[in-house]
């Protein structure tokens, strides 16, 4: 097992990456006041792992209030939030009581925006089951949820107490879900650092067959590299821009789609090569960075090209993206591990890259 330090000023705590975890009392946090715990999961990973969550808790002395939602992103939402608020109201949690987020990356930014929400702030623990909050989602305190006129649009930052990652539940994702999940992975090492890229390239066999011991140490440097930045940068007003290449694009699709179309980590997969295309028609980034991102993604089972789009239906959904400043922002890359914030993108370049996806 691995603990990596998460040091932002809303809150320290730790992420715990390893095997066999879900089932285990001795990884979760000192909770004061606690008696209940309220596990928030959608009906599929409920059935998987709700018991063993519960067994770790019970062995804390917590007692486990189920909360199920239904699955997909469209929970998501300010509807399934108020069904959550009842239920902890109902259910008498108390300020002291803990919000237990036991799944993907829907269930924990839904669970996390309750727990930040709910008598202005209760504990909550993250338990990523999916490969992408593993990796990404379930690390930072990025909470929140949707609006049809795009993703997160209404949050907040609420850090956990801990994040317990047991990469044993990755054998049970299907193949299109682990898949999305290593876009994220992909996404790290091209924007954040390298050495993730270097494997994804060289030990692509092992990666993709979900080799366990390969996945802790992957799950772990993803983790660790996320860790650092939102240390540095909890709120977003600097490095913790970069964790967002390929996500402008990729969240205007989302929200395209409604949610019901695209994966989160097809539609980033789909957003980074925009972004290595926009980066040469701007001269930022080598012509060459273009077809890296297309071996590295179609090697993975990613999708690389977008059917034809409107250039100004994405332009009108990337103007809602709470990244927009008086004008198109992108995370671009001059090189693998050389993000750069770039302003006032022209339009005209953002239709041009568009227009070289489809062709």
């Amino acid at each position: 097992m691995r603990t990596i330090p998460v040091t932002p000023a809303g809150g320290a705590y730790e992420v715990r990456v390893g095997r066999g975890l879900l089932g285990s009392s001795q990884d979760l946090p000192e909770l004061p006041g606690a008696e209940k715990a309220f596990l928030v999961a959608d009906a599929n990973v409920a059935g998987l792992y709700g018991e063993a969550a519960a067994r770790a808790l019970a062995g804390v002395g917590l007692s486990t209030v189920p909360l199920t939602v239904p699955p997909g992103e469209a929970s998501k939402s300010l509807d399934t939030a108020q069904v959550l608020y009842q239920q902890l109201s109902t259910q008498e949690c108390h300020r002291d009581d803990v919000v237990v987020a036991l799944g993907g990356g829907v269930v924990g930014d839904l669970a996390g925006f309750v727990a930040a929400t709910y008598m202005r702030g209760v504990p909550f623990i993250q338990l990523p089951t999916s490969l992408l909050a593993q990796v990404d989602a379930s690390i930072g305190g990025k909470v929140g949820v949707n609006l049809p006129r795009g993703k997160n649009l209404v949050g907040s930052f609420h850090q956990p107490r801990r994040v317990i990652t047991d990469v044993d539940a990755l054998a049970t994702l299907s193949e299109r879900e682990f898949r999305s999940g290593l876009a994220e992975v992909a996404k790290v090492g091209f924007a954040i650092d390298p050495s993730i890229l270097q494997t994804i390239e060289t030990a692509l066999g092992d990666l993709v067959q979900r080799d366990a011991d390969l996945l802790e140490d992957v799950v772990a440097r993803c983790a660790a590299a996320k860790a650092g930045i939102v240390s540095e940068d909890e709120r977003d007003h600097g490095r913790r821009a970069f964790l967002n290449y390929g996500h402008t694009l990729g969240h205007a699709l989302e929200g395209m789609d409604a949610y019901r179309g695209r994966s989160h980590g097809e539609a980033v997969a789909v957003g980074m090569v925009f972004a290595a295309r926009l980066a040469a028609d701007l001269g930022i980034g080598d012509p060459a960075l273009v077809s890296r991102h297309l071996r590295a993604l179609a090697s993975l089972g990613l999708p690389h090209g977008a059917e034809a789009l409107d250039p100004e239906q994405v332009l009108e959904v990337m103007r809602m993206d709470k990244k927009y400043r008086q004008g198109l922002r992108f995370v671009l890359l001059e090189d693998v591990g050389r993000p750069r914030l770039v302003e006032d993108v022209p339009e005209a370049a953002v239709a041009r890259a568009l227009e070289a996806m489809h062709g």
